[in-house]
């Protein structure tokens, strides 16, 4: 028999390509001859660089540049195995996860890094820049990664204006003449799994702010600054991003890639299953097995294993998911091409103890998934 294993990380227990091991190793159980293709995946957010790197035989590249609040942080870049492509994850240089909670704040948070980031690509000869959206501290509207690419935002003094999302309020022009001339002839592909609007009810700040510390109050000066901050990209570059599906991701980057960049906004896992070949994989394998740490109703809305399952459903491959939990509106999945689904969660007990299990119960659950299949079907007796 042979399958292929394409699955996500479990976070904070195991990374997309440990999971894997643990299946094989399951399997192998079962089954010592099976052959497996195992591919890490991931769905743009965290996760994707490691997930490419591995898949493609490619390296990582570390560098400083400016974290979220002005900082210098260590930020790092994925270079496929060709040396053509690289994957930046927005929050490698301008995560939350950078922030304490007590430090967090949205109205001098930047995204300067991310720029830098890029430029660091550009110098690496990448001509194709994979950008994963999500994770942010910031709320800006992506104008420190502008800055960072040579972009000019100017107060009415002709100065450029301070870092992070309340500074827009005092935009009065934009000018790209000392944009890098690289960008011209550079693809880049968004990876965004939202599709909020830059500002309003259901945009940037009222969604997406409180969790970056912003008050109601904070989030009123935001919007009213990314509102602004539209209009003047309208008036000075001719494009209108306020209501775009996707601009309000990770705090308006998602208006200036298509802005400054003119980026094609993609679903995450759709750039992913493209970027590892999984049509191709999956079309030589009897099963296929996939999966995350937690499985639920937000599953079939871009992520991993509905990404897999998708793909492997217009080849006729039956799919199998393993996950740490499941959650509410599991059973959409069934609709999304997934055959069906497995908890590794062996017995009641508190989330420290299923992270510090998670390696063992992933094994037996896959050594037991094995067995079912091989006793239900015969497959691979």
């Amino acid at each position: 028999m042979k399958i292929a294993i394409i699955c996500d990380s479990f976070k904070e227990s195991l990374s997309a390509l440990e999971v894997a091991d643990e299946i094989e190793a399951g399997f192998r159980l079962v089954w010592p001859d099976v052959v497996c293709v195992k591919l890490p995946a991931a769905d743009g957010g965290e996760g994707t660089v490691a997930a490419l790197v591995a898949a493609t035989g490619g390296r990582v590249v570390r560098t400083c540049v400016t974290g979220p609040l002005g900082d210098p942080v260590e930020g790092f870049f994925g270079v496929t195995g060709d040396g053509r492509t690289a994957i930046i994850e927005m929050a490698a240089a301008a995560g939350l996860e950078l922030l304490s909670p007590e430090r967090r704040d949205p109205l001098r948070a930047t995204t300067r890094g991310v720029g830098e980031l890029f430029c660091a690509a550009l110098d690496a000869g990448c001509r194709h820049i994979i950008l994963g959206l999500g994770g942010s501290a910031t709320n800006d509207g992506g104008a420190g990664f502008a800055q960072a690419l040579g972009a000019s935002l100017l107060d009415d003094s002709g100065r450029e204006i301070e870092a992070g999302g309340a500074a827009l309020t005092r935009l009065a022009r934009i000018s790209l003449d000392e944009l890098d001339p690289r960008l011209a002839e550079t693809r880049v592909d968004v990876a965004c799994d939202v599709d909020n609007p830059l500002t309003g009810e259901h945009g940037a700040s009222a969604v997406f702010g409180p969790q970056k510390g912003a008050t109601q109050a904070m989030v009123d000066v935001l919007d009213a600054a990314l509102s602004h901050y539209a209009g003047r990209i309208t008036a000075d570059l001719g494009r209108d991003v306020a209501s775009v599906p996707g601009a309000g991701a990770a705090g308006g980057m998602g208006a200036a890639a298509l802005a400054f960049l003119d980026a094609r906004m993609r679903p995450g896992v759709e750039i992913v299953m493209e970027a590892l070949g999984v049509a191709e994989i999956v079309a030589d394998v009897d099963l296929v097995i996939t999966g995350e740490g937690r499985i639920d109703g937000q599953t079939v809305r871009g992520k991993t294993p509905a990404g897999v399952a998708r793909v492997a459903r217009q080849a006729g491959k039956p799919v199998i998911a393993i996950a740490g939990s499941l959650g509410a509106g599991v059973d959409d999945v069934y609709g999304a091409g997934i055959d069906a689904v497995f908890s590794t969660m062996q017995r009641p007990g508190s989330l420290s103890e299923a992270l510090a299990e998670a390696r063992s119960s992933l094994r037996r659950t896959a050594r037991n998934v094995a067995m079912a299949i091989r006793l239900g079907s015969g497959l691979g007796a």
